[in-house]
């Protein structure tokens, strides 16, 4: 994954207020840390921060032009979202240094169909790898073409590139085909769900009735 060049500046206002005056001027607040240096706060254009987050995804590698005449290489270690308005309140990123290895959770992509009449059942999206700071892929690809039921991919059975060690226990289960649900069963669960349902709201009714009786008898 090549590194984006993005301009930032040192970032002085604090707390709430500040935060709110940063993100109103199109910016984020972010702090970068890492290798025993002080952390040092800065504010991101938050439109290109977004966009290189969605081409290169969470472990994009930034270069940072700091306007104080300072560089720094990082990758973001926790990025906060608005969750209503979808946008970047705030950003910590981890320096790194070429060469240097780091570990992160990768996104792992599902390639193909398994064997008709399964279910595909996803346990992890993510693999937790390391490799050069510079060199961290985007995602990992696995085939599951034409798989059968009860088959199971696992950490183990990930391609990984050259330069990458799994971090993760090669027990850990990616994905687990499993026979699918026919339309019948789908059909008798629903009707069996309906009919419990239908059950409670029933006793529901007698009971608060039976509640009812004394006090009219009174």
């Amino acid at each position: 994954m090549s590194e984006v060049k993005i301009a930032a500046e040192p970032r002085t206002e604090f707390g709430k207020g500040g935060a709110r005056r940063t993100r109103r001027a199109g910016l984020v607040p972010a702090v970068l840390y890492g290798h025993g240096e002080k952390p040092k706060h800065i504010a991101l254009p938050a439109r290109e921060f977004a966009a290189a987050i969605r081409h290169g995804g969470a472990n994009q590698l930034f270069a940072i032009e700091i306007s104080d005449g300072t560089q720094a290489l990082a990758l973001p270690k926790a990025i906060q979202r608005d969750p209503v308005k979808d946008t970047f309140e705030h950003i910590d990123l981890l320096l790194v240094r070429r060469g240097e290895k780091v570990t992160v959770a990768v996104p792992v992509q599902l390639l193909g169909d398994a064997a008709p009449g399964t279910l595909v059942v996803h346990e992890s999206d993510t693999l937790s790898v390391s490799a050069d700071a510079t060199r961290l892929p985007d995602h990992f690809e696995v085939s599951i073409e034409g798989l059968e039921a009860g088959s199971k991919i696992t950490a183990a059975d990930v391609p990984l590139p050259d330069g990458t060690e799994l971090e993760a226990d090669p027990e850990t289960t990616i994905a687990v085909i499993s026979v699918a649900p026919s339309a019948e069963a789908l059909e008798g669960e629903t009707a069996e769900g309906e009919a419990a349902e239908g059950e409670a709201a029933e006793g529901a009714v007698a009971e608060g009735a039976s509640e009812e009786q004394p006090a009219a008898a009174q």
